[in-house]
């Protein structure tokens, strides 16, 4: 099944409350819980398409440490994350700001770890991100990036949509069954990996959904720490 794009910037108010709205709790716990293993001792992180910040706040709930920057291009979605961080009171440790994940404006090497979940199938050309990915990251940081994967027909679809969304609404199962069209192969996801250089990474398929890229946090003084 060839890849059908969805629109880039989830930005109106009914999109953004739609997806705050949906069930993520388990799958927002297993992401963090992940990516706190990949470095416990981690202190500045990006979150690339943070949403609505559900990740950084459990991150930063659990490690007291972490000082966590979200960033994503949609306004609506910003707002209700503000939202959430000050319910949550983490201000002073999680920021959110509007960024092109294709171009952030951060220093080369600036963060120990870079995470992002749910985003690549948002970009029409995903390649620029995971340049931003490699140039961003320390020498040895830790990543974990994960997203659906694009099934291989429309019967698969829809049966993950029926089966995982059955207790969405009409509006949120379209959000599911778009974003599953839009998704990457495991094989593209290897094809961007390879172009960019990006070394020490392990990609899986992590579940019925999803891949992962993730590497874990490696010494400096370990040979091909980072290969950057």
């Amino acid at each position: 099944m060839n890849r059908i794009l969805e629109p880039e910037v989830m930005d109106t108010w009914l999109e953004a409350t739609a997806y705050d709205a949906m069930d993520f709790v388990s799958v927002n716990t297993g992401f963090s819980t992940d990516a706190i293993e990949l470095d416990p001792h981690a202190i500045k992180i990006l979150d690339v398409g943070t949403g609505t910040a559900r990740i950084p706040i459990i991150m930063c709930q659990q490690r007291p440490q972490y000082l966590i920057t979200g960033v994503d291009l949609a306004q609506s979605m910003l707002i209700i994350g503000q939202r959430n961080v000050e319910e949550a009171r983490l201000n002073q440790r999680i920021r959110l700001e509007r960024v092109d994940s294709k171009r952030m404006p951060y220093p080369d090497l600036e963060f120990d770890m870079l995470i992002s979940n749910s985003l690549v199938h948002h970009l029409p050309d995903p390649l620029s991100f995971f340049e931003e990915i490699k140039r961003l990251v320390r020498p040895g940081g830790a990543i974990l990036i994960r997203d659906l994967i694009r099934p291989e027909n429309d019967n698969i679809v829809n049966g993950l949509v029926a089966k995982i969304g059955k207790d969405y609404d009409v509006h949120q199962q379209q959000l599911f069954h778009d974003s599953l069209k839009a998704a990457l192969t495991l094989a593209e996801v290897q094809s961007l990996i390879d172009r960019v250089g990006l070394t020490q990474v392990k990609l899986s398929q992590s579940s019925e959904l999803h891949w992962t890229i993730e590497r874990k946090r490696l010494s400096i003084g370990s040979k091909n720490t980072a290969g950057e």
